[in-house]
């Protein structure tokens, strides 16, 4: 059994501020707060997915046109992890992160800040191979599994069952692996090419640009690896804002339990794990609020299972593709 410590106790109470968040006053600058609008519980229990970014079957768009759900990939990193905290908090609003399990065991403290302040967190495999698919199944489903395992361990609570492939290059065969596992699977609407990107106000730009584009809401997509993904998050989420975009917060109905297995064989690893040791593999908790200042509206999102084809193909859009 998990053993729970006080940063559990803090992530606990986090969970529960996502039903209860305060209103617009309690933000430092509610004229700048951007809030959340609406919270989104799903229940994960038939592995659905989510995003427009895949040639798989998919579930139904569930963001309205003026609603966008922010989501940061790969870290976490402290030098660009803790300012995108920062930031949000100062945004009075919430992300879902999709952190890498080497990346948590290196920078664990910085994880379980991010729960600390009432994100959401989900897996993103243990070192992030950038596509699945090219790994034997064994190998793949290994690095999911693992993957969640460090960051419950890192994190010291359960996360999400919420999972993002890297390169959103997914399969068939492993969202069916997903799906046996009760484990939701996310990719993307609009890319901020981040990745790419270094300069700041081209990110914004290109973000905002793409996001007012659409038709129906949008997940985007980020990573908190890189400094100009922080310094472009101000000018992008008072973009949102002047344009009328709302934030919608992600929470899963029940968190993940991780194979027992793994989670002894990397006990020992996150206690030997050294600060900074693992480099990035590329290049108070904050308020949330409406606009009428109330609790947001909760909807509940559970799908039916898919059934699979079992074929292997790369996905319609890479976040690592210029």
């Amino acid at each position: 059994m998990r053993r729970i410590t006080a940063h559990a106790v803090v992530a606990l109470a986090a969970w529960a501020m996502w039903s209860a968040p305060a209103s617009a006053d309690d933000c430092k600058d509610p004229a700048k707060a951007l809030g959340v609008s609406r919270i989104v519980e799903i229940d994960t229990t038939n592995g659905p997915m989510f995003g427009t970014a895949t040639k798989r079957e998919k579930e139904e768009n569930f963001l309205a046109d003026d609603e966008v759900v922010l989501t940061f990939d790969d870290g976490p990193v402290p030098r660009v992890t803790g300012p995108i905290l920062d930031i949000l908090d100062e945004f009075c609003t919430k992300a879902t992160f999709f952190p890498v399990g080497r990346m948590a065991f290196s920078y664990p403290a910085t994880l379980k800040d991010v729960v600390a302040r009432g994100h959401t967190v989900g897996g993103h495999t243990w070192s992030h191979p950038n596509n699945l698919t090219r790994l034997s199944t064994e190998k793949a489903i290994d690095q999911i599994e693992r993957g969640f395992a460090a960051l419950a361990l890192a994190a010291s609570t359960n996360i999400a069952p919420f999972f993002r492939f890297p390169g959103l290059n997914d399969s068939d065969e492993l969202l069916d692996y997903l799906q046996r596992r009760n484990i939701a699977s996310f990719t993307v609407d609009v890319i901020s090419n981040d990745s790419y990107i270094g300069n700041p106000r081209a990110i914004a730009e290109r973000t905002l640009r793409l996001t007012s584009a659409r038709k129906g809401g949008s997940i985007l997509l980020f990573h908190d690896l890189k400094r100009p993904t922080a310094r472009a998050l101000p000018a992008i989420l008072a973009g949102l804002k002047a344009r009328g975009f709302k934030v919608v917060h992600l929470v899963p109905k029940t968190s993940l339990t991780p194979l027992a297995t793994l989670d002894a064989e990397l006990q020992p690893v996150l206690a030997k794990a050294r600060p900074g040791a693992l480099k990035p593999i590329h290049g108070p908790p904050a308020e949330a609020r409406t606009r009428e200042g109330g609790r947001p509206a909760v909807t509940t999102l559970a799908p039916e299972p898919r059934a699979r084809g079992g074929e292997t193909q790369t996905s319609a859009a890479d976040p690592h593709t210029p």
